[in-house]
């Protein structure tokens, strides 16, 4: 019976990722045509202002997320009768934190770039979408019941349809406000379908609660200043660059990343498949539970590594077929940044560990520290390198919070040992094996 029992779960678990992959993947492909076209109709300069919307928002989004997108799978797990209470308090206190956040965020950009109008317009415009995105917290509950297929097709279908809004966008030739709105189109869409499936799957009722609010922001709070950490590091770049060179600068940079994380849902979609089960064998079995963390590091290590190379190799075709030759500059900064995603994918794995471990105490301390050497490096590297330094100090600040510090701070050196044993080659044959 408890041969059965595994069995199922794993078909379950890997039915689950592989409808978050093949979903990913024909995004991706939508993807790559409406970017590619976007990009090239607006320019360097204006397809850099909307990603320094982007950045501005990713900013406060930890802050609006209250830590919830990283405990509320393990909440679900823990109490799956109290589900109603768990949605409906995180809704409520991530719509609270939106309306700040969203406040927040437009005061900083009027302040910063004063006599810039447009680029104003683009943030509050783009900003919108961070309601709907809490709404979006449903999805977790999703995940946790091993369900993301619907997730997975809403936001396919949601893609779909604001793809068909770019590109009549496009053909009727309008200004850079109307791509601004698109994203707060995409995610209304997601956020409806979502709450409509979920009641047609359950007749749970949501309600708040101040003592499980308590106790989610006691928990998540270590998160939050965490993932803006991480957020600093991630977004800084871009920020400096407009603020330091220009939104051309953004411009040729944003088309490096984003070609750099095309392939990222196959990453994001393993390690989020992998985490309802690396904490359920936490409670079962400790040998287990490590063995599936070295495995799901073995798989992320090999498959990043490979992908990687890939995109460094053939970084000029990808960038003029995707791009055209006016971004032209973003084919070497391509190269170097590629990198940078491997080990980024390094510490959604470890963050798996932490929350499994119950080590969240110790993320402000990793994310603080990258954050300030993000902040030096490129306060430094930019004026010396541009976007070369930008894309530099990307990559070195990844490879010290993801790897290095894991060996300097004592709570976290098991982690690290996982990780080294993923290095094996031997545990990414057994976990093939495995899957066929």
């Amino acid at each position: 019976m408890r041969l059965l029992n595994r069995f199922r779960l794993k078909n379950r678990i890997l039915k689950n990722a592989a409808w978050i992959i093949v979903c990913k993947i024909i995004q991706a492909l939508l993807s790559v045509v409406v970017t590619m076209l976007s990009a090239r109709y607006l320019g360097p300069s204006n397809y850099g202002v909307i990603n320094y919307a982007m950045s501005i928002f990713a900013f406060i989004l930890p802050v609006m997320q209250l830590g919830f997108d990283q405990i509320l799978v393990s909440e679900y797990v823990d109490s799956p009768e109290k589900e109603g209470e768990i949605i409906g308090t995180a809704m409520c206190m991530n719509l609270l934190s939106a309306f700040v956040c969203y406040i927040a965020a437009l005061g900083f950009v009027l302040i910063a770039n004063h006599d810039e109008t447009v680029t104003f317009i683009v943030c509050a415009l783009y900003g919108i979408c961070i309601f709907f995105q809490a709404i979006m917290m449903l999805q977790y509950w999703f995940q946790s019941q091993l369900l993301s297929k619907y997730t997975s097709v809403v936001m396919l279908v949601a893609y779909f349809l604001v793809s068909v809004y770019k590109i009549i966008l496009l053909i009727t030739g309008k200004d850079i406000y109307w791509f601004a709105i698109s994203e707060t189109i995409e995610y209304l869409i997601v956020s409806v379908l979502m709450l409509i499936i979920f009641k047609r799957l359950r007749k749970t009722k949501f309600c708040f609660s101040r003592e499980r609010a308590s106790k989610m922001l006691r928990r998540g709070r270590y998160y939050i200043v965490a993932a803006m950490m991480v957020t600093i590091f991630a977004q800084t770049d871009k920020i400096m660059l407009k603020l330091m060179i220009g939104a051309d600068a953004v411009g040729y940079y944003s088309a490096a990343t984003t070609c750099a994380a095309m392939t990222a849902f196959v990453f994001v979609a393993i390690i989020d498949s992998a985490r309802p089960s690396i904490l359920e064998s936490k409670k079962k079995n400790p040998k287990t539970y490590e063995d599936n963390v070295s495995m799901l590091y073995s798989v992320i290590i090999y498959f990043a590594m490979i992908q990687s190379l890939l995109i460094a190799l053939f970084a000029g075709p990808i960038v003029n077929i995707l791009y055209g030759e006016d971004y032209a500059p973003s084919i070497d900064i391509l190269r170097l940044i590629v990198w940078y995603t491997t080990f980024s994918y390094l510490g959604a794995v470890r963050n798996v560990w932490i929350l499994a471990e119950d080590e969240y105490k110790v993320l402000w301390k990793i994310n603080l520290s990258g954050s300030l050497l993000n902040i030096v490096l490129n306060y430094f590297l930019i004026p010396v390198m541009g976007t070369m330094g930008a894309a530099l100090a990307s990559l070195l600040t990844q490879i010290f919070t993801n790897v290095i510090i894991g060996f300097i701070i004592k709570s976290i050196r098991r982690n690290n040992y996982l990780m080294i044993r993923g290095l094996n080659p031997v545990m990414l044959i057994k976990k093939l094996k495995a899957s066929l």
